[in-house]
């Protein structure tokens, strides 16, 4: 009797747990339902070209000196190859590839067009393939499910979820990337953080090739209608790598157009010759545009690729910067990683912007960055 009278008056009390509890559950759906009109589709159209790159356009000036290229210098721009290899480079079309779009800012090389979403967006990329070998865009940091991978190793799926991992020339696939809240800015972070895509059907050959972007992702509600930070006036991107020519998936192809010295795959100068030091592409201060106003708040997105030797130090001359509340002016970033850096543009003009690895240094990843008045 008593334990009956016990369990009746935990009843009302079990039931209103229960109320609490599925009020607790219901909440985030209840969030989510709210904040999805704040939701967008980015959608892009990108494909991987082949183009004749020049990794220093300004020869025989190298423009950090505004003088000739000495006999060092020419190791990398005038022997064996040369300044021009074939490569493979993402670049944006408008839909449906219709026409091919400008790059969006010169300073950007050899990387692909900038992807851009806020936090609880969904990014769409439709991938054409329009080289002669097999590609594919797998991207880091977002959510993807194995049909949207782009990297093709034993992971026990088949059929569809394979048609991601090597687009084969001529192909096309359309890749879908949810940005969850972790796919954004974490809690020391600022209001937006860089990742970067790039081909997995070939790491090795693909990335030496070029085929290599970045990825921008702004927290919810901190966006512009482009997806850019509202906190940002100016924002910069820097990949850091050292393209080894010798390893790209062109080289055969490449190795058709040496023209000067010994050509022979097997001597330790000609693959010296092919190492490419640049940032985004280019070599002793042929990365221009690079430029702001006094005032302006700067985001600058440091990438890096290359094997266990490209350890980057972007140094920024004139400057200092803040790295998830330090300061500083030097920084490290090894192959794959990705920072973000924030400055206050104090300091007028013309600055030098270049790795701080001697060996990078004296193989031209150098250029200038200018602060107007």
């Amino acid at each position: 009797m008593d334990r009956r009278k016990d369990r009746q008056q935990m009843m009302p009390k079990t039931f209103l747990i229960s109320l609490i509890a599925m009020a607790i559950m219901l909440v985030p759906a209840a969030s989510m339902a709210k904040n999805s009109k704040h939701s967008n589709i980015r959608e892009y159209w990108i494909a991987a070209d082949e183009v004749l790159w020049d990794y220093a356009p300004s020869f025989p000036i190298n423009l950090m000196t505004d003088e000739e290229f000495t006999p060092e210098q020419r190791v990398f721009v005038e022997n064996g190859i040369g300044r021009f290899y074939i490569k493979s480079l993402y670049r944006e079309y408008t839909p449906d590839f219709a026409a091919l779009k400008p790059p969006a800012e010169e300073y950007l090389g050899t990387l692909g067009p900038i992807i851009r979403a806020a936090v609880g967006d969904t990014i769409v990329v439709h991938f054409r393939n329009n080289t002669q070998y097999p590609a594919s865009v797998h991207p880091h940091g977002v959510f993807y499910t194995k049909d949207s991978e782009g990297a093709p190793y034993a992971d026990g799926t088949d059929g569809a979820d394979k048609a991601d991992d090597a687009v084969p020339p001529n192909g096309e696939h359309t890749y879908v990337w949810e940005v969850p809240r972790r796919a954004g800015p974490g809690p020391n972070d600022p209001s937006s953080i860089a990742w970067e895509y790039h081909s997995h059907t070939n790491e090795t050959a693909d990335t030496n090739a070029g085929l290599v972007g970045p990825i921008i992702i702004t927290r919810r509600f901190a966006a512009r209608r482009d997806g850019s930070p509202r906190d940002v006036d100016r924002e910069f991107i820097s990949l850091f790598t050292v393209f080894d020519e010798n390893l790209s998936v062109y080289f055969p192809e490449n190795l058709l157009n040496c023209s000067s010295g010994s050509c022979d795959p097997e001597d330790e100068e000609f693959e010296e010759s092919n190492l490419m030091h640049t940032i985004n592409g280019l070599t002793w201060g042929n990365n221009t545009g690079y430029t702001m106003r006094k005032g302006e708040r700067v985001r600058w997105y440091i990438i890096a690729m290359g094997t266990e030797v490209d350890l980057h130090t972007p140094h920024w001359h004139g400057v200092t910067l803040l790295h998830n509340g330090n300061r500083l002016d030097v920084a490290e970033v090894l192959p794959a990683a990705t920072k973000t850096f924030d400055l206050r543009a104090d300091n007028t003009g013309t600055w030098m912007f270049h790795c701080h690895v001697n060996d990078h240094l004296e193989a031209g990843m150098m250029t200038k960055f200018t602060i107007t008045p």
